[in-house]
């Protein structure tokens, strides 16, 4: 049995298609196309990490031999031209781009049934980490997953600076729960809040609302505006006048959304 024959069954015994294995490697889907049909050979590095990924000695994937391989999945009793030790199959994917900037690879994906990290200036993982990260958990400046951390964040908890979770911490944070500089969400608490149960140091508009300047049904602070009735009694531009009178200095983003439910 030649090389060639013998890796198209070590692949196929992992249930692999040429894209995967050639993910695994680093190389193209064109080079193990290649190698299966006997076009070409691969190099030493290339053939160590054939051995070492399906765990058979490089002897073993060398020599020439007339002996049918029987793969792990078949029940005969044959003899195997060398052994694959059994295991039950856990799908993983790998791939990482040889291009890098900063020493990191521009592009990890690390994939699987597991702890697979993947590290680079786009990584996509079951642990992320990079600019852009997507992942279970991921880390980076744009960052997507169930637990995250990062500059801008979508995910299910999230830790940053503009934060858009079910649990939310953040400079600006939106979610379910949200806590932050400026916090948006059912239960929110930060210097500035819009939510259901509205707490903030400054300014609340909510449901409930505790603060400074409280804005809702039902208020609690220093100055408050209690009700419908009393909020389409002010217009934005009265509502400004109140928080800068209060806190001169307010960022006029912060301003232009906090006067929103006013009419102008």
């Amino acid at each position: 049995m030649t090389f060639s024959e013998k890796l198209y069954q070590l692949r196929k015994a992992r249930g692999l298609s040429q894209e995967n294995l050639a993910g695994h490697l680093g190389v193209s889907r064109q080079a193990v196309q290649k190698w299966e049909t006997g076009a070409s050979t691969p190099d030493v590095g290339n053939l160590v990490a054939i051995s070492e990924y399906f765990q058979v000695s490089l002897d073993s994937l060398l020599k020439d031999t007339g002996e049918a391989f029987v793969s792990p999945d078949n029940g005969d009793a044959e003899t195997q031209a060398f052994d694959i030790p059994y295991r039950l199959y856990r799908p993983h994917y790998e791939y990482k781009s040889k291009r890098t900037l900063f020493g990191l690879p521009l592009v990890h994906i690390n994939l699987g049934r597991g702890f697979y990290r993947a590290k680079g200036i786009i990584a996509i993982g079951n642990i992320a980490v990079g600019l852009i990260s997507l992942g279970i958990i991921s880390a980076g400046f744009l960052s997507v997953g169930c637990i995250s951390a990062g500059i801008l964040v979508l995910a299910a908890l999230g830790i940053g600076a503009f934060v858009f979770a079910a649990v939310a911490v953040g400079i600006l944070a939106v979610g379910g729960v949200a806590a932050g500089l400026f916090a948006v969400g059912g239960f929110s608490v930060g210097i500035y809040s819009l939510g259901g149960c509205a707490i903030a140091s400054r300014v609340a508009i909510g449901g409930y609302a505790n603060a400074h300047i409280a804005v809702g049904d039902q208020v609690s602070g220093f100055i408050e505006i209690a009700g419908q009735r009393q909020m389409h009694m002010l217009t934005g531009s009265q509502f400004r006048e109140i928080i800068l009178g209060e806190f001169p200095g307010t960022p006029s983003v912060i301003i232009k959304i906090l006067t929103l439910p006013f009419r102008h």
